[in-house]
């Protein structure tokens, strides 16, 4: 399998790109800054310079062809401010979802987060709102393209090594947090599931 993950320099895609290359697959990673690449690298991937906020859908497309499936995994990032989580959660998401189109790659994995049912609930910091809905957004966005696609809505993230004790089902589930490991193994999985395609589903320990 040839995987192509934007956001290629974040914890949940190195992982998975060690994941993938340990098995033979072949995977390339999007980052922005080219002094990422030797993590890349490390982890068995590809590194690819290739910034979503600023690149066309003709361009992304070149850096996607021959991919057997591409996985959403970039984020903007706590602290990261409201407009970039519109141009990197949302925006960055259908821009891939589009250009996988034109690249004829089906297969696309969205990684996008549990809580979006306390979207308007007055708890919610204001920052937190703004990430959420632009997930909402994306997911919607990525729904609406002629793709084989699967939304994994992980619980709050954590670095504990996994314990392959996650909960995955369709929403809606208990709110809980899982390791970034558990995530990574359930991208893979979904990878080799065609059963998971059009489905949206929710992982906690």
């Amino acid at each position: 399998m040839d995987v192509v993950i934007a956001g290629g320099h974040g914890k949940i895609a190195l992982r998975l790109s060690k994941l993938l290359s340990a098995r033979g697959d072949a995977v390339a990673g999007l980052i922005r800054n080219p002094a990422q690449a030797g993590d890349l690298q490390e982890a068995g991937s590809r590194p690819v310079v290739c910034d979503l906020e600023a690149v066309s859908v003709e361009a992304l497309a070149e850096h996607l062809a021959g991919a057997d499936a591409v996985v959403f995994a970039a984020g903007a990032g706590p602290g990261s401010g409201t407009a970039r989580k519109e141009t990197v959660d949302r925006a960055g998401a259908v821009l891939l979802a589009d250009a996988a189109q034109r690249a004829g790659v089906r297969r696309y994995l969205l990684v996008s987060s549990m809580g979006l049912d306390k979207i308007g609930d007055p708890e919610v910091s204001p920052e937190f709102e703004v990430y959420l809905r632009a997930k909402l957004a994306a997911e919607e966005a990525v729904k609406e393209r002629p793709l084989d696609w699967t939304v994994l809505r992980p619980g709050s993230l954590t670095d504990a090594p996994t314990e392959r004790h996650a909960h995955l089902a369709p929403p809606p589930n208990r709110f809980g947090e899982v390791s970034r490991d558990e995530v990574a193994h359930t991208l893979l999985r979904l990878l080799d599931d065609p059963t998971t395609v059009h489905q949206t589903l929710e992982l906690t320990t």
